[in-house]
């Protein structure tokens, strides 16, 4: 033998010089399988030897271990754990390796036909075929397994078992571990993925935070023990009152409580003055700020379910997975076998077929797969379990039935969707955290809280540094989401402008007086009481007022009475029989209204408009795609100057408009005007100055406007037309002229006539080409050509001496004329473009645009 001095006995192996004490197991283990494999190969052992060839350079050498068979047959190689058994091969040595899969060639019972086969694929590898069985023998005979001789056994062997792997291993068997990846992968998402997705993981992080803050503030501990101290007698007549009060409510709401009317806490509220003394200025502060922050997540939460629908949705998807995974791994677990057959046509190869194969990890799999599904049933019936419980309760609906009666805090609300989700929620962990976290929803303690530390909160100083100028050039005080309205706002003389929103119960004193210069008053979302002196002093001064409302209950009654309003604007949705209404027919009382903006849901001009038409001078309708019909109203409006019907569903030109001869402005956006033919009329409009007719569905531009020779500003933005009539440049005294956003091809040279043209946009359209004679309107300061098909840029644009804006993003320009120079006035945040085109202009014209 090669690399051995002394011959080895069948079956024993050669022990080493130095034997390793580690080894000793190893060997005992070898010598018995080498028994085995003679067994299993012959009818009588053979010899195997046992053979330690040392890697060049190693400290330590590798035992190969080398089987030389006696009738010197083809050679095999066996892999057994971490050692690779190979037969004796003079030429080669082998490392020890490890496969995913051991085959070995499968003995067959000869048949006649298989002995043809046999023979056949011997005689075509050039070897000597078998000879055939006796057929007069009855007893089976092995024919002992030879192969084709080759100096590539390790490939050889290698290949089968990646065959057999890829081909006769059950693919459950192969991805197991995979799998079992793959779902727990899929079960973390399911359960992390509303902790880290932003529109819930925000809403759980917040809703944390404000509830340990709310857990451990004093205000709550002061609030809950104020309340335990109060007499027995009257925590009684609270809780008779309230159950009275359940037993009135019916409908679907009828099992909540509804809270206390806006009206009846101001009346109720005592302030208790000891206890204002005795609270710390800093806790009142903080719980000042959970006030607020309650307030404001309580608003933004219960808008809508995502959590709950999120929460509700990854369950289900976790129990689908896990019907999904029991139903297929216990069909499956069965597939993973230890041994399995392998048919792979390679005989002119190795000159084998059939193998047998073992699955060195399937014992594991198998264990790790009744373990694997153990595991997923324990979780399967949490999962069951929670959406037992999901199902079961009403969990978008949160009572604080049982806190009222416990703490006699009784205008407690309930809360509804997510809101009240998080406290079913956390009431699983510990229902302390709701009951004093209900302190904090609580208008009364809030109300209590507001008196001790808003005058103190919100100094004049502080209120100063809110002050800004407003749109109407005013300054101007925002107060937004506050408890009240402090006293100290009336110290602010300058005050021009008070903008109140969405701040409850806010009553206006009469220290109101104070403010000699305020003439503007803004009321969003506000339940506004007003003191008689206070009402005398806003009748004679405030000039403009803003209502938004939700119902048209928060319309304060008091506005009609203020004869020297210029400017009223209200937003809100109103009544479509709004001409009944008693109150707003009292417009007529403002007698110095001229100003009058509707944001609203109006099917008809109400009367109570009509009856201030003699002194209006501008209108505005915004109607949120409500149609608007019988419109013959506006004829008694002769003094009106300014009309907007902004989305009112018109489908044309109204033609009471027609007789509004003091007109000069008129705004018809998003409407589904189609054909404007009716803009003949306008011509008997002499004072009519700015036409926009955007945001519509116009085709085209009739002839007849080019009767409208007093226009200044005409838009036809956001529209379908396509062609450009060249009587629209007979109206030459525009200076502003907006067509982007439709299908336009071609500009008529006719444009040259405008020469007072100062705006020109035909953005997002199809022009090709512009034609020389734009460059004529020497007065234009804005181009927008913007995202159309334009090529080439005359350098007739160096004309343009007064050019200071110029749009050219989006087109197929391959380089910028130089004469770009000669528009002195443009400069490089005016020009848009591209910045590699900006690059092609020479150096000196793209330093002096640089230059400011």
């Amino acid at each position: 033998m090669h690399g051995l001095d002394k011959s080895l006995e069948p079956g024993h192996c050669w022990k080493p010089e130095a034997p390793i004490p580690k080894r000793k197991l190893r060997r005992m283990a070898i010598d018995w399988m080498l028994d085995l494999i003679s067994t299993l190969f012959t009818d009588s052992p053979r010899p195997w030897y046992f053979v330690e060839e040392p890697h060049s350079g190693a400290k330590k050498s590798h035992v190969a271990l080398r089987a030389q068979f006696a009738d010197h047959g083809p050679s095999r190689s066996l892999d057994m754990g971490k050692c690779k058994f190979f037969p004796e091969n003079r030429n080669n040595s082998y490392k020890v390796m490890q496969d995913k899969i051991i085959c070995l060639p499968k003995r067959v019972q000869p048949s006649e036909n298989h002995s043809s086969v046999l023979n056949v694929s011997q005689a075509v590898a050039g070897t000597t075929p078998l000879p055939p069985p006796n057929p007069s023998s009855t007893n089976p005979v092995t024919v002992e397994m030879k192969g084709l001789k080759t100096d590539l056994d390790l490939q050889q062997y290698s290949f089968i078992n990646q065959m057999c792997y890829e081909r006769a291993l059950h693919w459950y068997a192969k991805y197991f571990p995979y799998l079992v990846l793959i779902h727990t992968l899929i079960f973390m998402l399911c359960s992390n993925f509303w902790f880290k997705f932003p529109g819930s993981s925000s809403k759980i992080e917040h809703f944390i935070s404000i509830l340990g803050k709310c857990f451990d503030s004093p205000w709550t501990t002061r609030a809950l023990s104020e309340v335990s101290g109060e007499d027995s007698e009257e925590k009684d007549n609270r809780k008779n009152n309230m159950s009275r009060s359940n037993t009135v409510q019916s409908g679907p709401e009828g099992t909540l409580v509804n809270s206390q009317s806006l009206k009846s806490i101001p009346e109720k509220f005592v302030v208790d003055k000891s206890t204002a003394g005795a609270l710390d200025k800093k806790e009142g502060e903080q719980a000042k700020a959970l006030f607020e922050k309650v307030k404001k997540f309580r608003l933004h939460v219960e808008e809508g379910d995502i959590l709950y629908a999120m929460y509700v949705r990854q369950t289900v998807l976790k129990v689908i997975k896990f019907l999904i995974i029991i139903a297929y791994n216990s069909a499956l677990v069965s597939k993973v076998q230890f041994t399995v057959d392998c048919n792979v046509d390679i005989q002119d190869m190795t000159g084998y077929k059939n193998f047998s194969c073992n699955h060195t990890m399937a014992h594991l799999f198998s264990k790790l797969s009744f373990c694997y599904l153990c595991f997923v049933s324990i979780y399967g019936l949490t999962c069951l379990y929670t959406l037992y419980w999901l199902f079961y309760r009403s969990l978008k609906e949160y009572s604080f039935e049982y806190v009222r009666q416990e703490t006699g805090i009784d205008d407690i609300p309930d809360v509804k969707n997510d809101f009240a989700f998080m406290l079913h929620m956390i009431d699983q962990y510990d229902p302390l955290y709701s009951k004093r976290f209900a302190v904090f929803l609580s208008e009364v303690s809030e109300n209590k809280l507001k008196q001790l530390n808003l005058n103190n909160e919100w100094t004049p100083d502080k209120l100063r540094q809110k002050l800004q100028t407003n749109a109407h050039n005013r300054l101007e005080l925002p107060l937004i989401m506050l408890s009240g309205l402090p006293d100290t706002v009336f110290e602010i003389t300058e005050l021009q402008s008070l903008k109140l929103e969405i701040i409850k119960n806010v009553m206006i004193p009469a220290t109101v007086a104070q403010l000699d210069n305020l003439q503007e008053l803004s009321l969003h979302q506000c339940s506004v009481k007003i003191h008689c002196a206070a009402l005398s002093f806003l009748r004679e001064n405030l000039k403009v007022l803003s209502v938004k409302f939700d119902d048209m209950r928060e319309l304060p009654p008091w506005m009609y009475g203020l004869r020297n309003l210029e400017e009223l604007y209200l937003v809100g949705s109103l009544s479509h029989d709004i001409s009944k209404n008693v109150a707003l027919e009292s417009l007529r009382d403002l007698k110095s209204l001229k100003i009058l903006s509707i944001k609203s849901n109006l099917s008809k001009i109400p009367q109570a408009v009509v009856d201030v038409s003699s002194h209006l001078q501008k209108m505005c309708i915004h109607n949120d795609g409500t149609k608007l019909v019988m419109l013959n109203n506006l004829k008694k409006m002769t003094n009106l100057t300014e009309l907007e019907l902004v989305h009112c569903d018109l489908e044309r030109i109204p033609h009471a408009v027609f007789s509004l001869l003091s007109l000069q402005e008129l705004d018809l956006k998003e409407n589904n005007l189609k054909s404007i033919e009716e803009i003949v009329s306008f011509q008997h409009l002499r004072k009519l100055t700015v036409l926009k007719l955007w945001h519509n569905s116009i085709t085209y531009i009739p002839e007849h406007i080019k009767k409208l020779t007093s226009l200044e500003r005409l838009s036809f933005s956001h529209n379908k037309i396509e062609v450009l009539p060249s009587h629209l440049f007979l109206c030459n005294k525009i200076r502003y002229l907006d067509l982007s956003y439709n299908d336009i091809r071609f500009i008529p040279p006719e444009i040259g006539v405008l020469q007072s043209l100062q705006y020109f946009s035909i953005t997002c359209n199809k022009v090709e080409n512009l034609p020389d004679e734009l460059y004529f309107c020497k007065k234009l300061k804005t181009l927008k050509i913007g995202k159309n098909s334009l090529s080439v840029l005359s350098p007739k644009i160096g004309n343009l001496l007064f050019l200071s804006y110029l749009d050219l993003k989006g087109n197929h320009f391959e380089t910028l004329p130089p004469e770009l120079g000669d528009c002195r006035a443009l400069k490089r945040a005016g020009l848009v473009v591209e910045d590699a085109l900006f690059e092609t202009l020479p150096s000196d014209v793209r330093e002096q645009m640089k230059t400011e």
